[in-house]
């Protein structure tokens, strides 16, 4: 059985996201909450606030213990760059660059298989 939960538009970097998430792949989910509670980086909040809805899921749809879920995969992606007009990022011989907010698409698949 498998169960997932999606976050879109996540004000976090993918790159920054990608760390964390490589951190609890394939864990208990359980132990993957102890370690985004813990964690110092902005994107363990995100992450966490995710694979909690992903557990949400898993109970209201299908009626799982919760103790043996794991987490199967996470894909964090690229989502479009919120540019802010207003403010620019001073470069070489005197030309600006327009500041980049990167968003994230998260995806988290959690799974009861017992591998």
């Amino acid at each position: 059985m498998q169960s997932q939960a999606i976050s879109r538009y996540a004000r976090v970097t993918p790159r920054k996201a990608r760390q964390v998430a490589d951190m609890i792949r394939r864990k208990r989910v359980e132990e993957a909450l102890d370690i985004l509670t813990f964690l110092k980086k902005h994107a363990a909040s995100d992450l966490a606030k995710i694979v909690k809805s992903a557990v949400a899921n898993a109970n209201q749809n299908k009626r799982v213990d919760i103790d043996k879920l794991r987490i199967q995969s996470i894909q964090v992606d690229p989502g479009p760059m919120l540019q802010n007009a207003k403010r620019f990022i001073p470069r070489a011989m005197g030309r600006a660059s327009a500041i980049h907010h990167r968003t994230s698409h998260i995806k988290v698949v959690l799974t009861d298989d017992a591998k």
